[in-house]
């Protein structure tokens, strides 16, 4: 077995995967109106702070999405914040919107041509059942193929921070009746 980091922390997603991910690289992006309220700076520096809580304070090595996202709001809400969570423990176990993975494969080699209009479309096909949260999963694996990278590094983060602000200003852009939260693991 091979032992993991000491600067990494084990996610467990709710499709009972375990994904490593260190402090930099945690991507549990919990957004809907939350985009318009938050820095994006101030959002990075409390995940940190709720990344080195469980791995240093608590010496926790795995931690599933739902729980990290809880304590995060925790730590937003103490900062006088108003965080709504759609993250109970009934939609923790509930099964992935899309997979990004499996859509990246769908795409072939076109990136920017194929992948992120199909992106949007399976955005709208979540959005159209009017959903408290929509859930994508897999961005590690996606981008890792869209990059065509075997290891992570630069050019993997610059496009899994693309893939995540696409599905921002979708999300914002799609009209909704109420509330909605984007869930992308």
């Amino acid at each position: 077995m091979i032992s993991l980091a000491s600067d990494y922390l084990l996610f467990q997603l709710s499709s009972g995967k375990s994904i490593p991910f260190s402090a930099e690289m945690i991507s549990v992006e919990v957004m809907g109106d939350a985009a318009s309220v938050f820095e994006p700076e101030f959002v990075k520096h409390a995940a940190a702070s709720v990344f080195h809580y469980f791995k240093n304070e608590l010496g926790r090595e795995s931690i599933s999405v739902a729980e990290f996202a809880r304590a995060l709001e925790k730590v937003l809400r103490s900062f006088g914040f108003k965080v709504e969570s759609d993250l109970d423990e009934s939609a923790a176990g509930k099964p992935a919107g899309k997979d990004l993975q499996l859509l990246a494969h769908e795409s072939g080699g076109g990136c920017e041509l194929v992948f992120f209009p199909r992106l949007r479309d399976a955005l709208r096909t979540q959005m159209r059942h009017s959903p408290r949260f929509v859930r994508f999963c897999g961005l590690r694996g996606c981008v890792k193929h869209l990059a065509g990278a075997r290891r992570w590094g630069p050019r993997c983060q610059t496009l899994h921070d693309q893939i995540v602000g696409y599905l921002r200003e979708c999300l914002s852009a799609e009209p909704r009746d109420s509330d909605c939260t984007l869930v992308v693991e």
